[in-house]
């Protein structure tokens, strides 16, 4: 075994996640730092291949695999888990898994709001979760996600119309770039943000009539919002046919937003960085289609 594959093995670093965006470009980057590390995935065969890392099989839901690649690791990145009904109980199975193998620190992508009566359902797992790490005698950072900059193209129907019960309210949009940023930095030191809960937010707050002005701005093809009613917004997600928690978290998406109580905006991303995070604006023009 080489030197490098001997610090690997040895990493005392976890992260999840790594075949998605997020999790993916937190160990490209901790990689390019030289950071030793264990990448925690489902299927080996779609892990990164990173120099001083090694590959190990588990599943949130499977503890008895999760305990034992995280034998030896003391800092954790935990992802959260793809959205499904079941989706708190792999998070707790996890987090038990974690702490009965020793780990000493995660650090948890969050959502901003998480609170047990969220507006946005989906923010309630993820105070849930929270809560967990919490009591289970383990360290913790967690990183408050806010909506995602990346998916607000994807909002736009085939006929050029952002359609949701969105109002006038406003939501700090953040790249996922600027998030896998945060928790690299994090990671590299993570003693010194242990307790600490951030809001991990873009540099503005936008409505939704906003994001449609300035993709139609960057991408030169006219966009408008519609604000639909909370009947309208149902009706016209019914024929996907989603589960009800599902169609839930779809329409919640626009009420949170509704609501301003994702309008705040952070500095943490600048502040834990030291580079401030890009706009919608910015993004799209990185971005080009």
């Amino acid at each position: 075994m080489s030197d490098a594959q001997t610090n690997a093995a040895a990493a005392t670093l976890a992260v999840t996640g790594s075949t998605g965006v997020v999790g993916g470009l937190v160990a490209r980057a901790l990689a390019d730092h030289g950071v030793p590390q264990r990448l925690l995935v489902r299927d080996p065969a779609k892990a990164p291949q990173l120099a001083g890392s090694t590959v190990h099989r588990s599943s949130y839901g499977d503890a008895s695999a999760a305990a034992e690649a995280l034998k030896g690791v003391e800092t954790l990145f935990m992802v959260s888990a793809s959205e499904s009904a079941d989706r708190l109980e792999q998070h707790r199975t996890f987090v038990d898994a974690a702490a009965s193998a020793g780990v000493r620190h995660i650090v948890y992508t969050s959502f901003v709001a998480a609170a047990p009566d969220a507006i946005f359902t989906l923010a309630r797992d993820h105070f849930a979760t929270e809560e967990h790490i919490k009591a289970s005698g383990m360290s913790w950072t967690f990183l408050r996600d806010s909506f995602y900059i990346d998916f607000m193209e994807a909002l736009v129907g085939e006929d050029g119309v952002i359609r949701g019960p969105g109002g006038t309210g406003r939501v700090a949009l953040v790249s996922r770039a600027d998030v896998a940023r945060t928790a690299t930095t994090v990671l590299l030191d993570p003693a010194a943000h242990a307790g600490r809960t951030y809001d991990i937010t873009g540099p503005e707050a936008l409505s939704f009539a906003d994001v449609a002005a300035t993709i139609s701005r960057i991408r030169g093809r006219d966009v408008t919002f519609y604000d639909e009613s909370i009947e309208e917004a149902y009706a016209s997600r019914a024929p996907y046919g989603a589960p009800d928690w599902q169609v839930d978290a779809w329409v919640s998406t626009y009420t949170a937003v509704a609501s301003n109580v994702m309008a705040p905006v952070s500095d943490a991303v600048e502040t834990i960085t030291g580079e401030a995070p890009e706009s919608l604006e910015t993004f799209l023009q990185r971005t080009p289609r």
